[in-house]
């Protein structure tokens, strides 16, 4: 049995004319040979597989050819050419500097530069992925690289060239790869599957085209392996399910339902993508390119633009003309922020899932608009409404329902001396085990022409509104009294801390307790009162018993508004602990000098303490 070769050798360029997609570097080598202006070192950058080191061979053979083509191509019939092909060539050495990137490795090669060559012109040396090269192996290179013996010619291939020293750049004539676009790695794959006798659909080519990014080697690596995968018969369903590529008939489907807010089915096919085993980030990653191509679609301009198969164009362009371009944009924005966040979510699929939520919801979410030719995105929950305002009755009038108007009128009519004049407290209805409703508007009344009797009368006669209320709905209402808020008072104030004090000792909190009875109190204003302690620690215990002592000084001033301050009295400092003030020099001394076996331990050992 014959051994395989794989494509990306077997049909590997031989000449300048069969290099794809670089005909602006395989022009200009060619007129540098047929002009014999060939410069003493190049270096050929790019990405991989584009075909930095088939050109540096190429051009190793062509310029060693006794019979140069008027064309600039190597005859392929001299001895020179003969023995290329063969591989036995001495005039043309190649080295990996990825595995050869010592100092020494240079040197070698600059020893066997002093050498010239015994049959053909020049003698060229091919130093591959020489990024890899340490710093000190470049700078045994240069002397040589920059004036090297007329019968040398460096050849350096790179994919990494902000690695190499701008000396060594500043050296060389600089050659940059470009991807291939994905119509020339077609065609140069139609061109082998004619040869080998394949049958493949144009768009499975196309897939693998795409799938490469411009990378001919990857193209004709992923080629071979399907070729095996489906006996000779490439198809667009084979391709796709050996790639593990997601076809873009789940994207459209996914994107009508999201069109149309269906969020439960647009759930289920996610599901159902993920039991065929893409993974959260594929789908992510796969969903945004659809989008970005949808948004190239929207103007016939962009539209050559579109990466994808033939067979999806017309789709594509019918479909992007159903949809708004701030609609894209903004979930073009949302899938890469998805994209970006993925790696860091604990639970992926939950993290993909919200992404589609949002995108469900994103023509209510989010609206776009034009403002001077730009697009401007806008959130709903920045938009203005009005402030709904509700009127206060000021506290001097008295606000009572119809119970209690009734009340007051039948007050009236016996003529009983019902006092309404208090203006600093008002009187609440709740019904008895239930919570307290709102009053509708119109049963709310002011009572303006009730009589303010306020002259003294006999004990049987003094009934103000409280007690009328409290004798005739006292079992099925609970009468309340609002108490008036008092101010601040340092006599009160007092009192109320000597009582928090004592209930700190009974609850066994000695150290707050302490705290608190060698604290001084300060009246700022009518809610506000400062507490001066003498340490930071003392401050520590006030402020763990902020919101209880708030709590008491509340219930006492029956006024919720009250706060206080904790100052530390100046110029108290705190005692610090003597191993915590000393650096790490300052403790070993001291313990040398507690303990002096320690510093003859240092002496016999011949120790260094780093400090």
């Amino acid at each position: 049995m014959e051994n395989f070769v794989v494509s990306a050798r077997k049909y590997r360029p031989q000449n300048f004319n069969t290099v794809v997609g670089q005909s602006h570097i395989t022009t200009t080598l060619k007129n540098a040979i047929l002009n014999n202006h060939l410069a003493h070192a190049f270096l050929f950058c790019g990405p991989r597989g584009v075909g930095k080191t088939t050109c540096a061979r190429i051009l190793a053979k062509t310029i060693n050819c006794t019979h140069v083509t008027k064309d600039g191509e190597a005859c392929n019939e001299c001895e020179s050419c003969i023995s290329f092909e063969k591989g036995g060539s001495l005039n043309i050495h190649e080295l990996d500097a990825a595995s050869n990137n010592s100092v020494d490795d240079i040197r070698t090669l600059v020893e066997q530069v002093r050498f010239a060559p015994q049959a053909g012109k020049y003698k060229v040396y091919i130093v591959d992925e020489v990024h890899m090269l340490s710093t000190s192996a470049f700078n045994a290179f240069l002397k040589t690289l920059e004036e090297p013996p007329p019968y040398a010619i460096f050849i350096l291939a790179t994919t990494e060239k902000h690695k190499i020293l701008p000396t060594i750049l500043s050296r060389c004539q600089i050659f940059d790869f470009r991807r291939i676009n994905n119509n020339d790695t077609v065609l140069h794959l139609e061109e082998i599957i004619g040869k080998e006798h394949i049958k493949a659909e144009k768009n499975a080519l196309q897939l693998i085209a795409q799938k490469s990014e411009g990378c001919m080697r990857d193209a004709l690596s992923i080629l071979d392996k399907i070729v095996s995968f489906s006996n000779g018969e490439l198809t667009y369903a084979n391709t796709l399910e050996h790639l593990n590529i997601l076809d873009e008939a789940y994207f459209f489907k996914l994107l009508d339902y999201l069109t149309k807010q269906d969020l439960t089915n647009a759930m289920l096919l996610y599901d159902e993508i993920n039991q065929k085993g893409f993974e959260g980030d594929m789908v992510l990653y796969g969903l945004a390119s659809f989008i970005r191509n949808l948004l190239v679609c929207k103007d016939p301009a962009s539209a050559q633009l579109l990466e994808s198969i033939e067979s999806w164009r017309a789709q594509y362009v019918i479909t992007a003309a159903d949809l708004s371009t701030p609609y894209l944009v903004s979930a073009l924005n949302l899938l890469n922020e998805a994209e970006i966040q993925f790696k860091m979510a604990r639970n992926k699929r939950l993290h993909v899932e919200m992404a589609i939520i949002k995108l469900n919801f994103l023509q209510q979410a989010i609206e776009l608009s034009l403002e001077d030719n730009q697009v401007v995105k806008k959130k709903l929950i920045d938009s203005h409404y009005p402030i709904r305002l509700k009127k206060i009755l000021p506290l001097s009038n008295i606000v009572v329902n119809q119970e209690a108007k009734l009340v007051i009128e039948q007050a009236a009519a016996s003529n009983t001396n019902v006092n309404v004049n208090v203006p600093k407290a008002t009187v609440g209805l709740n019904p008895i085990g239930e919570k307290a409703a709102a009053v509708p508007k119109s049963e709310m009344v002011v009572p303006a022409s009730v009589p303010n009797n306020n002259t003294p009368t006999q004990e049987g006669n003094k009934k103000n509104l409280l007690a009328v209320l409290q004798k005739k709905y006292g079992e099925k209402y609970e009468i309340e009294e609002v108490i008036e808020s008092l101010p601040l008072n340092m006599e009160l104030l007092k009192k109320c801390w000597e009582d928090y004090t004592y209930y700190l000792e009974t609850a066994l909190k000695h150290s707050a307790a302490g705290t608190f009875k060698f604290a001084q109190l300060i009246i700022e204003d009518e809610t506000h009162f400062t507490i001066t302690v003498p340490a930071l620690t003392a401050q520590k215990f006030v402020e763990q018993e902020r919101m209880n002592l708030l709590e008491k000084v509340w219930d006492v001033f029956h006024n919720r508004a009250i706060q206080f301050n904790i100052l530390v009295a100046v110029g108290e400092k705190e005692d610090v602990p003597l191993h915590l003030s000393l650096n790490s020099k300052q403790k070993y001394e001291r313990l040398a000098t507690q303990y002096p076996l320690i510093a003859e331990l240092k002496t016999k050992l011949n120790l260094e303490i780093y400090f």
